[in-house]
C-alpha cells in the first residue's frame, strides 16, 4: 500500500518545502493542513498529484484526531512552537502512527521528549527538531563528535541571509527567543547567558565570509549535551546577513523593555515589520543558509579541531530536506527506533551522508 503523509502546517514555506522533497524522494500520498484554501491549493498545484489538502485548525482536537488515525507519517510543521504542546505526539502514540517535527525552541522539545517511554511502549519513532538547525545541524555535530576519541566542546554557528525564504512565523521565533536568559553547558556546568550576547566573528565560506553570530536559545543547548556526555562546553549562535540585521535584533534583545518583548501584540508587530524589510532586501542578500560545525576534543592523545560547513541557497528548502530525508527513511524503514528522540540521536551518520548525497548538498569537512 502506498504510505500517507500527513503535515500540518503544511502549506506553509517550510511545511511546503518538506512536502516538496518528500514528493521527489518517495511515492507517498501526502496531505497538507492548512486553514486557507486558497493558499493550500497553490501548494498542491505546484507540487503535484502527490499532495492532497485537508482544511484544518489545530485547535480542532477531533479533526486533528482523525486525520492522524489515517496516516502513517504525521509531521508536524505548525509553528511557532512556543505556543505548542505535545498533544498531536500523544494522538500519533494513541494511534500508533510515527511523528517528526520542525520544532526549534527547548521548552516545546522539553514536553516532547517526556514521551519517550510512551512512545517506545507504542511501538512508534518520534523524532525531535528534524528541519536545518536544528535538524541537519544536530547531524553534523555527531560526525564530528565521531572523529574523536574523546570530544569535548562543540561550536555551532548559523548565518541566515534575510528572510531564509520563510514565512512570517520564522520572524516570530526569533523575537520569541530573545525574551529572557536561558542556561548553556559551559565548562562542564550549566551558566546563564543573555540572547544576543557575546557577538563573535566567524569566518564562513563564500560568499558570506567573515560574519557576525550571537548566542541564541536552541534545544541543541541542552540536547547536545545529553547525547554526548564527555562534552564540557555546548556554543549555539545566530546571527543573519545583512548585518544591520544583527544591530537591530540586538536592540531588540537589549533595549526593549522586558515587559513589552513578553506581549503578544508587540511580537506581532516585530515579526511582521522584520518580514516586510526582508521582502525588500532578500533582493540583494539572497536567502540562503549556512551552518558552520566545529568540535574539538582529542584524537590519538593529541587535541585537534573538525569543523564542517554546510550552505543553501534557500534556507526553508534546507530545511525541507532535513526533515523530507528523516520522513523518506521511517517509510523505506531504513530507520526504525521506538522512542522518542533528537536527530542526534536517531539518525546514523552513514543514512545522513546519504540523505546529503541524494539531495546533492556538500559538506565541507576539514581538520584545523
Amino acid at each position: 500500500m502506498t504510505a500517507r503523509v500527513l503535515i500540518l502546517g503544511g502549506r506553509g514555506r517550510i511545511g511546503s518545502s518538506i512536502a516538496q522533497d518528500i514528493a521527489t524522494h518517495t511515492q507517498a500520498n501526502i496531505t497538507i493542513t492548512s486553514r486557507n484554501v486558497a493558499a493550500a491549493t497553490a501548494v498542491s498545484q505546484r507540487i503535484g498529484s502527490q499532495v492532497d489538502i485537508l482544511i484544518l485548525d489545530l485547535a480542532d482536537t477531533e479533526a486533528i484526531n482523525q486525520a492522524i488515525a489515517s496516516a502513517d507519517l504525521v509531521i508536524h510543521s505548525a509553528g511557532p512552537f512556543h505556543y505548542r504542546d505535545a498533544s498531536v505526539l500523544k494522538s500519533c502514540i494513541e494511534q500508533g502512527v510515527n511523528y517528526l517535527d520542525v520544532s526549534d525552541h527547548p521548552s516545546f522539545t522539553r514536553k516532547v521528549l517526556a514521551y519517550k517511554s510512551a512512545a517506545e511502549e507504542a511501538g512508534i519513532t518520534a523524532i525531535v527538531n528534524t528541519g536545518i538547525f536544528p535538524g541537519i545541524s544536530n547531524s553534523m555535530v555527531r560526525e564530528g563528535v565521531e572523529q574523536f576519541d574523546q570530544a569535548e566542546r562543540i561550536h555551532l554557528s548559523y548565518l541566515v541571509s534575510g528572510s531564509g525564504g520563510a514565512g512570517v512565523t520564522v520572524m516570530r521565533t526569533t523575537f520569541l527567543g530573545l525574551q529572557k536568559p536561558f542556561d548553556a553547558w559551559i565548562n562542564g556546568k550549566w551558566q546563564e547567558v543573555k540572547p544576543y550576547s557575546d557577538r563573535e566573528t566567524i569566518e564562513f565560506p563564500d560568499p558570506y565570509r567573515r560574519s557576525h553570530v550571537y548566542w541564541f536559545n536552541m534545544p541543541e543547548a541542552f540536547t547536545l549535551p545529553e547525547a554526548f556526555p564527555t562534552v564540557k562546553t555546548v556554543m549555539t549562535k545566530f546571527g543573519s546577513k545583512p548585518d544591520f540585521y544583527n544591530h537591530l535584533t540586538w536592540i531588540a534583545a537589549h533595549w526593549f523593555p522586558k515587559p513589552l518583548m513578553q506581549q503578544h501584540n508587540a511580537i506581532e508587530f516585530l515579526a511582521h515589520v522584520s518580514h516586510a524589510m526582508t521582502d525588500v532586501t532578500n533582493r540583494f542578500s539572497g536567502i540562503g543558509v549556512v551552518i558552520r560545525s566545529e568540535v574539538n576534543g582529542i584524537k590519538q592523545g593529541k587535541q585537534a579541531s573538525y569543523c564542517s560547513t554546510l550552505m543553501h541557497e534557500n534556507t526553508a528548502i534546507a530545511a525541507g530536506c532535513g526533515t523530507g530525508s528523516l520522513a523518506q527513511f521511517l517509510l523505506e524503514r531504513k530507520l526504525k527506533k521506538p522512542g522518542v528522540w533528537t536527530v542526534e540521536q536517531a539518525l546514523s551518520t552513514d543514512l545522513f551522508h546519504q540523505a546529503l548525497k541524494q539531495r546533492h548538498l556538500k559538506l565541507h569537512q576539514q581538520w584545523l
